[in-house]
Formats: C-alpha cells, sequence, structure tokens
C-alpha cells in the first residue's frame, strides 16, 4: 500500500504495482495504448501511464477521460497522465491484475530488456555479453529469457501436468489389457454362436459389431459417470486461476471419441481373430 493521490485529492490509499520504464518499454514488450500515449524520450521524468485495472478503480469507464488528470505516489511530485494501457500480465494468472503505474526514473532501472528476432535466442547470448561488457563493463549481467520467467509462474503445473500424464498412460495400457482380457474370455464364451452365425452368412463385420456392441455401451455408462466427476474436479483446480478457461463439451466429446476409438481397436483385434476362424472348427470345438 503506498499514499496515492489523484486530480488534487491525497487521502486515497491503494494497493499498487510500479513499474519504471523508458519510452521504448512500451513498443519492446508489445503493450497496447487504450488511451493518450507513452511518454516521449525527452518527458520521460513528468508523465505517467497508468492500467485499465487502476482505471477502472479510479471510477472512469472512458479511459480518454483520465488523459491530462495528475497522480502522486507517495511523497513524489504530482505527474500527469499521459496515457492508459491495456492490462497485461506481470504475475501468476492465479492473482488478480493489480492496480499499475508506469513511470521513467533512471536510478530504479534494473533491468535491460532486449527484443530478439533470431530463430535460436540462446546462441545470441554470447553476442549480447560482449555488448553488455563493452558499454557496462562494470555491471555484473545475468541473463534470462522471458519464456524462462514465465514457466517459473507455472513449475507446480507442469510438474501436475507431467504425472497426470504418466497415471493416465498407465490407466489406459492397464485398461486396454483388460479390455482384451475380457473380450478374449467373451470369444471363448461366444465361440458356438460365431460359428452358427459364420455358417448362416454373417460377414466378418457383423461378427466384429457383435463383440463391440456391448462394450460400446459400457463405455457410454462409464462416461456418463465419469463426465460430472471429472467436471467437477478440472472446474476445482480451476477455481484456483483469477483468469481461467472455460471448460467447454469439446474436451468430453473429444475424451469420449478417444476412449471408444481406443476400445474398438482393442476389441476389434480379437473380434476379427474370432470371426475369421472356420466355422467348422469352431462348432467341433463345442
Amino acid at each position: 500500500g503506498t499514499n496515492f493521490g489523484f486530480d488534487g485529492r491525497e487521502d486515497d490509499k491503494y494497493t499498487l504495482f510500479i513499474k519504471y520504464g523508458d519510452a521504448d518499454y512500451f513498443q519492446t514488450y508489445g503493450l497496447q495504448l487504450v488511451a493518450g500515449k507513452g511518454y516521449e524520450q525527452s518527458d520521460t521524468a513528468r508523465e505517467y501511464v497508468i492500467n485499465e485495472t487502476l482505471a477502472h478503480k479510479l471510477g472512469y469507464k472512458n479511459p480518454n477521460d483520465l488523459i491530462g488528470k495528475t497522480i502522486r505516489m507517495g511523497r513524489r511530485p504530482w505527474k500527469p497522465i499521459a496515457g492508459v494501457v491495456k492490462d497485461f500480465k506481470t504475475n501468476s494468472l492465479r492473482e488478480e491484475t493489480k492496480p499499475l503505474v508506469i513511470g521513467a526514473s533512471k536510478r530504479f532501472y534494473s533491468t535491460t530488456a532486449i527484443k530478439m528476432r533470431s530463430s535460436n535466442p540462446k546462441a545470441m547470448q554470447g553476442e549480447i555479453q560482449k555488448l553488455w561488457d563493452k558499454h557496462y563493463p562494470e555491471y555484473v549481467n545475468n541473463i534470462t529469457f522471458m519464456d524462462e520467467s514465465i514457466n517459473r509462474f507455472y513449475q507446480q503445473e507442469e510438474q501436475l501436468s507431467l504425472l497426470y500424464k504418466v497415471f493416465a498412460g498407465l490407466a489406459l495400457l492397464i485398461s486396454c489389457l483388460g479390455l482384451y482380457g475380457l473380450v478374449s474370455f467373451m470369444a471363448v464364451q461366444k465361440t458356438k454362436e460365431v460359428g452358427i452365425r459364420k455358417v448362416l452368412g454373417a460377414s466378418v463385420g457383423s461378427i466384429v459389431l457383435l463383440f463391440s456392441k456391448e462394450f460400446t455401451i459400457l463405455i457410454g455408462v462409464a462416461f456418463l459417470i465419469a463426465a460430472p466427476v471429472s467436471y467437477y474436479l478440472m472446474n476445482d483446480w480451476l477455481n484456483d486461476f483469477v483468469e481461467k478457461i472455460p471448460i467447454g463439451v469439446g474436451i468430453f466429446l473429444l475424451a469420449i471419441a478417444v476412449s471408444i476409438i481406443v476400445a474398438w481397436i482393442t476389441v476389434g483385434y480379437k473380434a476379427v481373430q474370432a470371426a475369421v476362424v472356420n466355422p467348422v472348427k469352431s462348432l467341433k470345438s463345442e
């Protein structure tokens, strides 16, 4: 929290984020101004740019109405608002977008942002280091990449994702083995029926359908039970995030489609083996 003055009032207290950057800050990070402009190089010590969240917190729906209004941070001088920037994330999606003020002050600069067009940024590190040592030999340079910084926000999610993938793969493998065993048992039980159907002119496709139909119904019943539970668990996990994606129907349709396809492949393989057996042998074995 800091004492925050706006439009002549000095009794407001907000929890704010303050960022410092020069006039190239906005273009380098691809920030979009929704009102006003970024400050000029010659004006870097005399203006502020705020984000949409702070604009709304101040009670302004139209950001253009804020241009020219003055704000004060703590005991710093009053400065006009030069622009309003579209909200951008500076923290994890688990957290709300904070009210933000962007200003310029060389004594607070601690990071140099470099935008590279190279397809291999890692290979550019040596060149960057040479330039840094040439212009700022008195400072130690610690190069970090933005994607690495963003990934650090979600290390827990990455670990959970890997864990879920491993267990999902194991569950799928065990399910397929169990399904194959069940189909094998079913094929033995239906040996005579399959033989009679073949004698009566049944095609291989109809025999495969005979086996697949029962398992498709079972998968459908399992899906009706699993879908609500999955929705609840996914929604509960997403509630940890302030900004989150909606859970659409598509993910459930994909899940049931993949389940049915995997089951059909597993069942179909054994069903075809049973269907191509000579019906004379099938009836003799009975």
